[in-house]
């Protein structure tokens, strides 16, 4: 009796702590890359603005119309991008389709074999491959899972990536504009909150991507503070040059 409770026990701690990440689900790279792209494209939008030494106005409205282009922008991609991807991924779920409606025997051999290629002994991977093929829908889900590599009931929504994108975009891209609007007149504070909005967003992803939190951090923040750089940089000589 004890030995079975410990069994128990063993499975239900194994069950709990065996769980994964949703790695499928088509908002988190567009999330993590909208934030990302928002926060450094639009820092070094307005850090060479303010290099080369116009008005705040200026630089508040450069730093919003910057927000507003590459929201639209990137949600523009990712919609067209998953939505391609999407169209392939159903073109070619269609052909399996068609091959397991007109050669149901192949496809069957097929899967068979496939399973005797991991070491499945032949007579019990062609009863494998019998039973599941007895109903279309799961035969299909098999085979596209086997050789595609992909699950049909769980494909990337477009819709979903374009949102995702677009809303975090325009988060990360406010950051660094929002010290301008709440009456900043120089660009260290922008600049500031800006670099520490990295840091957090990397430390975040660390989260999710089981990544140190700090080591992430401080990527985001030393890619951010770069970009913001050579920007500046660029913007002090373009402007003198011009000036």
């Amino acid at each position: 009796m004890a030995i079975i409770e410990t069994e128990a026990t063993l499975h239900e701690a194994h069950r709990d702590n065996h769980t994964h990440r949703d790695v499928n689900g088509g908002w988190l790279r567009p999330a993590v890359f909208g934030a990302m792209d928002g926060l450094v494209s639009n820092l070094a939008l307005i850090t060479g603005v303010a290099g080369g030494s116009v008005g705040q106005q200026t630089i508040v409205i450069t730093g919003l119309a910057g927000l507003a282009a590459g929201a639209f922008s990137m949600a523009a991609g990712e919609y067209t991008s998953v939505a391609s991807q999407r169209d392939l991924v159903e073109a070619e779920l269609e052909v399996e389709r068609r091959e397991l409606r007109k050669h149901p025997q192949d496809e069957e051999a097929e899967l068979a074999g496939l399973y005797e290629s991991r070491g499945v002994e032949p007579e019990l991977a062609r009863e494998v491959a019998r039973q599941l093929s007895k109903d279309p829908e799961q035969a299909l889900e098999i085979h596209a899972r086997e050789e595609l590599g992909i699950d049909p009931g769980d494909l990337p929504s477009p819709t979903v990536a374009a949102v995702s994108s677009f809303g975090a975009f325009a988060l990360g891209a406010l950051l660094p504009v929002l010290p301008y609007l709440l009456g900043a007149s120089s660009l260290w504070p922008a600049v500031l909150v800006a670099l520490l909005g990295l840091f957090l967003c990397g430390a975040l992803v660390a989260k999710v991507t089981a990544r140190t939190w700090w080591f992430s951090g401080l990527r985001q923040l030393a890619l951010g503070g770069a970009a913001a750089g050579v920007t500046y940089a660029l913007g002090a000589l373009f402007g003198t040059a011009i000036g």
